[in-house]
């Protein structure tokens, strides 16, 4: 029973990562490349165990989250203002823009699945996500996702089974081509895929949830969360690997009732709306954690789950998405933009995260050795490359320019990346 609940905590983890975001860009990589990106997924589910894992060690062993171990870890100067205002400014916008994505993509699964007006389901579906929140503790909530993430799985598994892919094909995608650099349509997927799951503020949200918890139940519970996100993600590709032409969730709809009947339509609408609606609590209640950590303290009646200003920060964010809805912007855009502040954001707090795991007067024994800073170099050096080609797509989106061959600042990015994180991760001794 334990283990069970350590398992439904965790949940929040996986419903946090897999929401309209990753249905776009798993099923986009599935129509355009097949198969062959599956290992980008499981490389993906890697990384974010790996950065996961140092979130929820930080903070089973300090006690703190870590938006508080920041505060705390640079009082004063400028490590100051970039852990304040780059870091917590950028979470908040981040997460605001995440659920303007959140809120839109599950209205447009919904709308697949039932036959209502978008403005209805807009509505309804960020009421839901505001009661959710009201209800409960970040702990509770999260609890709550673990029925979405079920829901998703289900929605999804079933219509990628029913597709009958071929075995071959899927072994042979879970490793890399070694000319998949050169293609730019193949490397703007892998960084599409990495970003939409190696999520910076799932890194907050995962350090308040394992607060009071040991570290073998942390680890187990993060590696089940993580794995099964990573399955429902292959599940999504194989669904998108349906799709010949420009992706769409209508589209892909569409094509999936022609093949399998309507109810793959209403199935894929399902799990979208699941995906949408778990996102859509995750991300105001991310903002709101990390806006604690930062500018205020989980003693302070007004910063408690119930407290004003807890709610308000969640609240703000919960609006911000729904005015989106609302106001008829497009899906892809209020997701591309997500994705930039993911790309721009997910360098520097690996950065600082890597920093603190090496703190010995922090962690003691539980400092990063060896191997695991070896992985999260390696992880800082492909976040580094993809945060700058998230921003260089929307200023190429913006001013009308071509974005350079990705194959060609590959390694640019890998050895920037790792420059900077050797430069935060020397160790600080006791």
């Amino acid at each position: 029973m334990k283990r069970i609940g350590t398992i439904l905590l965790w949940s929040a983890i996986a419903a946090a990562f897999i929401g309209p975001g990753t249905v776009t860009a798993a099923a986009s990589a599935g129509a355009g490349t097949g198969p062959a990106l599956l290992w980008a997924i499981l490389f993906s589910g890697i990384a974010t165990f790996t950065l996961q894992e140092f979130a929820g060690r930080l903070a089973v062993t300090t006690g703190d989250d870590l938006a508080t171990v920041l505060r705390r870890r640079y009082p004063t100067g400028f490590p100051r203002v970039m852990a304040l205002v780059l870091v917590g400014g950028a979470i908040l916008l981040g997460c605001a823009a995440y659920e303007a994505g959140n809120i839109l993509g599950g209205a447009a699964g919904a709308m697949l699945a039932v036959d209502l007006s978008k403005e209805s389901v807009t509505l309804v579906l960020a009421l839901a996500a505001g009661a959710l929140l009201f209800a409960g503790s970040p702990q509770g909530v999260a609890r709550l996702m673990a029925g979405f993430v079920a829901l998703m799985g289900v929605g999804f598994l079933a219509v990628a089974i029913s597709l009958a892919p071929e075995i071959g094909p899927l072994l042979a995608g879970l490793v890399p081509t070694p000319g998949f650099a050169d293609d730019p349509a193949a490397l703007l997927g892998v960084l599409a895929l990495v970003g939409t799951t190696v999520v910076p503020y799932n890194l907050f949200l995962g350090a308040a949830l394992a607060r009071g918890q040991g570290i073998d139940d942390m680890r187990f519970g993060l590696a089940v969360s993580v794995g099964l996100g990573v399955v429902i993600t292959a599940a999504i590709l194989v669904v998108g690997t349906a799709l010949a032409g420009e992706f769409s969730f209508a589209a892909l709809g569409d094509t999936l009732a022609e093949r399998l009947g309507d109810w793959a339509r209403t199935g894929f609408g399902i799990g979208l709306l699941a995906a949408g609606v778990s996102s859509a609590v995750t991300a105001p209640l991310a903002a709101a954690i990390t806006a604690r950590g930062l500018f205020g303290s989980a003693e302070a009646s007004e910063w408690s789950a119930n407290g004003w200003r807890f709610r308000a920060v969640w609240l703000a964010v919960l609006l911000t998405g729904l005015a989106l809805g609302l106001a008829d912007v497009r899906p892809g855009p209020a997701i591309l933009a997500a994705q930039a502040f993911n790309g721009a954001l997910l360098p520097l707090v690996a950065l600082f995260l890597l920093a603190a795991m090496n703190d010995e007067a922090l962690l003691g024994e539980r400092a990063n050795g060896l191997a695991a800073n070896g992985f999260g170099l390696l992880v800082v050096g492909v976040a580094t490359m993809l945060g700058l080609t998230a921003v260089a797509r929307v200023v190429g989106s913006v001013f009308g320019f071509e974005l350079p061959d990705p194959g060609l600042m590959l390694p640019a990015f890998a050895v920037l990346g790792v420059f900077l994180g050797r430069a935060v991760t020397r160790r600080e001794p006791r």
